[in-house]
């Protein structure tokens, strides 16, 4: 159980937040949220050690240990992609070396009933404890199931992290945090750099984590899907909620209305008691009445009630012009970049009117289509854009559509045509930029503020297609659920890369899973689709079930394995039994060894020659480790049974 108590931080002079408490118990999930700027990163420094607050404390209980991804982090590696990961490890490591210097210093002594020899024996076996404990006799493996969950390749291994994009390099970052298995995770946006294979990988991790998990995360999918609890940091207090985040919004509007109503009548109270203070303070015969009220309103404690930020991008798309029936047609698509081929004779027909969702891992292609898609990436292959289409897109990397010397109006006015040039500041001010801002530069803005000015471009020309790549990636909540509402209430066609399912869904109507330079359609939204394929983690995704297309306009939803993939499967279940099977017989053999030995070293004096000649002890320590190698083994054979069998 971890405690928090009275914990004050000012900032510029006022308090971000001030005598905070609440207790973190062991298991605890705890979604953690606020406006910006009310201090969510700052409570998660503070329990990590990385910044002291001006007053109040922390408790933790003896020995252990806490876990923190922040939002931002500077990489800058040069081991290969394993070597980084298995740097979670140093424990383990440490012990490792620890142990082997111990086995090689006993076997080196002969003094073996001396008090000396004893310890050695005894710091030796803590030692193996310890390292079973944090299981770090099957690092390796743990190490590898981590990073293929959060979407690696065995053949990424070995490249030089280098070699990797940011987003991938942070995702090496998640996977250390997670082998450390520390008592306390803090995750700081943990979803930025994800795809949905990897969200729900790392959803089903949290979900069964042995330590309490705390985050930050304008997923809200993610955050129901995981949290049980919810605190919020609001006007420099904490609010705790028992519920998972749908469930707060809920609690928090009924709490806000009980304190506006408690507020409102306390505010009458205030003026009436005001308004008898000045009018009978003069008065000799009412004198000490009044000085009575003034007493009476020093003391009273004012209700503060938070004011509701009601600020947020409020729009709708221009009206869609009329397009032809087919808006854009793909014949024999491919692309490479290099070597590295990421399409393959793609053929894709969109439909006017048709809401598609672009889903799949990070690098299979998604970006590099849509980018196709409006002309803006050379390919092999023809690209027929429909009669009379006009296309809309947004870039998922901002930096590469806005010039950052252009300021906020520039990067309007200079593509603005015609009426909507007078509109420009108005749209500018939906999308919350003021007077003030719509002179700052490109260059100057934050991720969120780009990728407003990114949408508000979208306004200045009607357009009856939308292709949007990432737009939920830098919005809170309030404004992507104002950009869904824009987009159900458009009617023109539309193409989403996107891994936030909470704003895909009911928003989509069609998926394409991009897989192995191919794509794949769906009929129905994201949860359809995810229910459809059985996702519930990676290796779910790469072994799902197989669509029957006995009628595809109603895909049936009971996916049953075909006869080849049942014999295969059949093939794996008696595989994986046979090797279970020699385990089990080598611990036996194991273990009836070490008895042998337990029965040698416990009479010393009888068999002395015996454990000089033969090394015993060390032979005892060694069989020791085997033992909890091969049970380690066993247990990885039967998760690996249960789910050939599921």
């Amino acid at each position: 159980m971890i405690s928090l108590s009275n914990l004050s931080v000012q900032f510029s002079g006022k308090f971000l937040f001030e005598n905070v408490g609440f207790i973190i118990n062991k298991t605890s999930r705890i979604g953690l949220v606020g406006k910006n700027g009310t201090g969510k990163s700052t409570l998660m420094k503070i329990l990590a050690g990385l910044q002291k607050p001006e007053t109040g404390s922390v408790a933790f209980p003896s020995g252990s240990s806490v876990g923190y991804l922040p939002q931002e982090i500077y990489l800058s590696s040069k081991k290969i992609l394993m070597d980084e990961a298995m740097t979670a490890f140093d424990e383990a490591l440490k012990l490792e070396s620890r142990i082997s210097k111990l086995t090689k210093e006993i076997s080196e002594r002969s003094d073996y009933e001396s008090d000396d020899y004893q310890n050695l024996i005894n710091n030796l076996t803590d030692a193996n404890h310890r390292l079973d404990i944090i299981g770090g006799h099957h690092k390796q493996a743990k190490a590898e199931k981590v990073l293929i969950g959060l979407g690696f390749e065995q053949k990424d291994f070995s490249r030089p992290m280098s070699e990797f994009s940011g987003g991938w390099q942070m995702r090496v970052e998640i996977a250390k945090i997670l082998l450390k298995n520390p008592d306390l995770l803090l995750l700081d946006e943990p979803t930025n750099h994800l795809d949905i294979e990897s969200i729900e990988w790392l959803e089903n991790f949290l979900k069964n984590y042995s330590g309490a998990v705390m985050l930050v995360s304008h997923d809200r999918a993610f955050l129901d899907n995981i949290t049980d609890r919810t605190i919020e940091i609001s006007m420099g207090k904490t609010y705790d909620y028992k519920a998972s985040y749908s469930k707060y919004e809920h609690m928090r509007l009924e709490r806000l209305e009980h304190e506006t109503a408690a507020y409102n009548n306390q505010q009458k109270q205030i003026a009436q008691a005001e308004r008898f203070i000045e009018r009978f303070r003069a008065k000799a015969t009412k004198a000490r009445q009044a000085q009575s009220k003034i007493k009476l309103l020093e003391k009273i404690q004012r209700i503060e009630i938070e004011d509701i930020d009601k600020t947020s991008i409020h729009f709708r798309f221009p009206e869609a012009p009329p397009s032809g029936k087919v808006v854009i047609e793909l014949k024999n698509v491919s692309k490479s970049y290099g070597e590295k081929q990421v399409l393959s004779n793609i053929n894709l027909m969109v439909n006017r009117g048709e809401r598609i969702a672009f889903v799949g891992k990070n690098g299979e292609g998604k970006t590099t289509l849509s980018r196709i898609l409006i002309n803006d990436l050379e390919h092999q292959g023809e690209v027929i854009p429909g009669h009379n289409v006009k296309i809309g897109y947004y870039a998922q990397n901002q930096s590469d559509y806005l010039s950052p010397e252009k300021t906020v109006f520039q990067t309007l006015d200079d593509v603005a045509a015609g009426e909507i040039r007078k509109q420009i500041r108005n749209i500018l001010g939906g999308f919350l930029f003021s007077d003030d801002d719509v002179e700052k530069k490109v260059s100057v803005l934050s991720g969120g503020e780009k990728s407003r000015l990114a949408i508000a471009k979208l306004l200045l020309e009607p357009v009856n297609l939308l292709v949007l790549d990432e737009p939920t990636n830098h919005l809170d909540m309030q404004s992507k659920d104002i950009l869904k509402t824009a987009l159900l209430q458009y009617k023109g066609t539309i193409i989403i890369v996107s891994h936030d399912r909470d704003f895909l869904q009911g928003l989509t109507d069609k998926v394409f899973e991009f897989k192995n330079k191919q794509i794949k359609e769906f009929i129905g939204d994201v949860y359809d689709f995810i229910a459809s394929r059985n996702i519930s983690s990676l290796k779910d995704l790469e072994t799902a079930k197989t669509v029957s297309n006995v009628a595809k306009d109603a895909v049936d939803s009971s996916n049953k394995l075909s006869w080849e993939q049942k014999k295969q499967a059949e093939r794996d279940i008696r595989k994986i039994e046979a090797q279970i099977e020699k385990c089990e017989a080598e611990i036996t053999r194991l273990e009836n060894e070490k008895k042998e030995l337990e029965s040698i070293i416990s009479n010393p004096s009888g068999n002395s020659d015996i454990i000089t000649s033969n090394n015993v002890y060390q032979k005892y320590e060694n069989i020791k480790i085997m033992i909890i190698k091969q049970e380690a083994l066993w247990e990885e054979l039967q998760l690996k049974l249960d789910e050939v069998k599921q």
